[in-house]
């Protein structure tokens, strides 16, 4: 088997990863908040941590996909115009990970934690 199509595989591969890990990810989600809400009834305790875990596995699915993208997109057909494209997509996605980072931490990924608290030492911090 040619070492392209190897490489083929594992971007595809990589791309399948991606998916089923978003996929099982808002599964499980959805199924640890039905059951939150089945025993408390009260949708204001069991929603953020539906959408926290929601959006940690878009995050990580997100990290498969692009991993594919690259692989395909550098070892296998390395022309301009599909390195710019790659370019665009990598963009669009870092855009979406930053997005449900914030989302997720109410923080950006470059702000620390304050290590006494676990909260942000932003200049938000504590509110």
């Amino acid at each position: 088997m040619p070492t392209r199509e190897i490489i083929q595989l594992i971007g595809e591969f990589l791309d399948l990863a991606g998916v089923l890990v978003i996929a099982v990810g808002v599964i499980m989600a959805t199924v640890v908040f039905v059951r939150g809400w089945w025993r408390t009834r009260r949708l204001v305790d069991v929603y953020p941590p539906y959408r926290q875990g929601v959006g940690r596995a878009i995050l990580l699915g997100l990290e498969f996909l692009v991993g594919g993208d690259i692989i395909r997109t550098v070892a296998v057909s390395p022309t301009f115009a599909s390195v710019g494209v790659l370019a665009l997509i990598v963009l669009v996605r870092t855009f979406l990970s930053f997005s449900l980072e914030v989302e997720i931490d109410g923080r950006w990924p470059w702000q620390g934690r304050n290590p006494a608290t676990g909260l942000s030492a932003g200049p938000r911090a504590g509110r």
